[in-house]
């Protein structure tokens, strides 16, 4: 499935980019409640060009019916991503530690000037491999996602303006 996601934030979108780009951001997410503490595993910089490798967990609750599938321990993956500060845009591919296989999901997104702030604008494919459940799995991932992103929106202000 592909999907689009938008955020918006009361912070510039040049500073916005250079944020999501500084792995020190990452520290602030233990406050939300899907993820663990991302695990930031590598930065690397060259000019305008930032690549992250980040290991996120999930921490969020799973039905009953996911747990008969799926075992919480093993739902943790690789988030890795080339930021373009220049163009403030992203692409990212995102790599599960278990179950390869039957998961895939990359994207990008790009950040835009607004007159009151900015706007992450994203696009995203997703698609999980499972007899039966696995458009019903994709809606929850996304459904998921959706949120996360809302509360990590706040997050990032927070940063923001500590940096300030």
């Amino acid at each position: 499935m592909r999907f689009t996601v938008e955020q918006r934030f009361r912070t510039g979108a040049e500073e916005t980019a250079r944020a999501f780009a500084d792995p020190d951001l990452y520290a602030g997410f233990a406050a939300l409640p899907k993820v663990s503490v991302p695990d930031v595993l590598s930065c690397e910089r060259d000019g305008e060009l930032v690549h992250l490798r980040i290991r996120y967990r999930f921490a969020g609750h799973l039905s009953s019916a996911a747990r008969a599938v799926i075992d919480p321990e093993q739902l943790t993956w690789v988030d890795e991503s080339t930021h373009d500060l220049a163009r403030r845009h992203v692409r990212f591919v995102l790599r599960p530690d278990h179950h390869a296989g039957r998961f895939r999901c990359s994207g990008d997104y790009r950040i835009e000037p607004l007159d009151d702030g900015c706007r992450r604008h994203a696009t995203i494919d997703l698609k999980v491999s499972a007899p039966f459940v696995g458009g019903a799995v994709e809606r929850a991932i996304e459904s998921g996602l959706r949120e996360h992103l809302a509360d990590e929106t706040r997050v990032v202000e927070a940063y923001l303006a500590g940096r300030r």
